[in-house]
């Protein structure tokens, strides 16, 4: 159908609560009122595995590793240190023992970088 063809349906606006659009019973009324959900599932093996796993990395690696931290300016500096090791320095052994901003420039020989983390 063309914009101008598209029936008129009640749109969601803003909700007031993200997690409104998450809840098991918003969820129930999608699927009672034949509506596809515009977000991913939550809960599952999918949400947010690869942040989740990068913070898994961060608090095992630094956090617990190197505390118990006396300040946050100790945490956020040593949060950089980690950030720096873990793009440049890291040996990553799925990309040939590389670092990851190493494999990434070698995949983009031609974009000049500026140096950032």
């Amino acid at each position: 159908m063309r914009p101008s063809q598209t029936p008129d349906v009640e749109v969601l606006r803003r909700p007031v609560e993200s997690t409104q659009y998450t809840s098991i019973s918003f969820t129930d009324h999608l699927i009672a009122t034949d509506i596809d959900a515009s977000i991913g599932s939550v809960g599952d093996a999918y949400d947010n595995a690869l942040a989740e796993s990068m913070i898994g990395l961060y608090k095992t690696e630094l956090i617990t590793r190197r505390g118990p931290w006396r300040t946050r300016d100790q945490v956020e500096y040593a949060t950089l240190e980690y950030i720096d090791w873990y793009n440049n320095r890291r040996l990553h052994s799925r990309i040939g023992h590389l670092p990851p901003a190493e494999h990434e420039a070698g995949a983009y020989p031609g974009c000049r970088t500026r140096g950032y983390v």
